[in-house]
């Protein structure tokens, strides 16, 4: 029997400033397009607050546009008190799904001591009740990390403490995904893994992305930007172009599913899961 091809979308919290109607009309748009869940990051700030944003939004994608929704959670600035608070809320609201994470270290925010990494989180959130829980992962090894092994290591920890599900970071050369699944193979991870794909369409967007992570840049990569990198339009059409070309590879070399970073663009997601439709063996509505 085929297996399961997931096609899922990441969002962000809007910022304060931006009215409400815009993510009302990217998450339309967005669910129109069919995916098996949308994950929402954190909300800006932090704390219990940030927890708060994210489950507001994600209700919001539940109930009113009928997309499953999946929850990002750090846990290396919150105490197992604030946690449990923010796992209650989103409990209450009928999210199940959550993606926990470390989180990113922030120089002016003192770490707390209950959470060092995200297995401690998911370990946290099994004994909490019936959640499903994802996990993150670095085709090409987390920046932190002292060795690609090590890095491993850590994963396959988290899907033995629970994580049923692994979306990776962002990439761009889609041989590091298939090495790292390799690896993943060997080791025993069996569950599925998503494939990270950030559709670059501008040339900003990339160096920061890029200082984030630690993705490399395949030189087909970085001659598209030089050529083209100059025309907003051009470098948009040829960032989808890019992002389509590594989808198109990644399914035909059985990759689990395709998980978009949307930059809560629509029409960027739009035009890539309309030409990836009939490879994905699914219709927008």
């Amino acid at each position: 029997m085929q297996k399961k091809l997931f096609y899922s979308f990441e969002v962000f919290p809007p910022k304060p400033t931006t009215p409400i109607e815009k993510i009302s009309e990217c998450f339309a748009q967005l669910a129109e397009l069919n995916p098996d869940f949308i994950s929402v990051t954190y909300g800006a700030g932090g704390g219990v607050n940030g927890g708060k944003i994210t489950c507001d939004l994600a209700a919001r994608l539940r109930e009113e546009y009928h997309v499953k929704p999946v929850a990002h959670l750090p846990c290396i600035n919150y105490t197992k008190a604030e946690i449990s608070q923010v796992l209650a809320d989103f409990k209450a609201h009928g999210i199940t799904d959550i993606l926990a994470l470390r989180g990113d270290k922030n120089p002016d925010i003192p770490e707390k001591k209950d959470f060092r990494y995200a297995r401690d989180l998911i370990q946290f959130i099994q004994s909490q009740g019936d959640f499903k829980i994802y996990g993150a992962c670095y085709p090409e090894t987390h920046p932190e990390a002292i060795s690609s092994a090590s890095d491993l290591r850590h994963l396959k920890e988290k899907v033995d403490q629970g994580a049923k599900h692994l979306i990776t970071q962002l990439f761009f050369d889609n041989q590091s995904f298939y090495d790292f699944r390799e690896k993943c193979e060997l080791l025993g991870i069996d569950v599925p893994i998503e494939a990270g794909i950030m559709p670059v369409v501008n040339a900003s967007q990339i160096q920061r992305m890029v200082s984030l992570c630690g993705a490399s840049l395949p030189r087909k990569f970085t001659v598209m930007m030089q050529r083209f990198g100059h025309s907003p339009e051009a470098i948009r059409d040829a960032g989808i172009a890019y992002a389509v070309d590594q989808i198109v590879d990644l399914i035909a070399n059985n990759a689990d599913g395709i998980h978009l970073y949307t930059m809560n663009n629509p029409y960027v997601a739009k035009r890539i899961t309309e030409a990836v439709s009939g490879i994905l063996g699914r219709k927008s509505s």
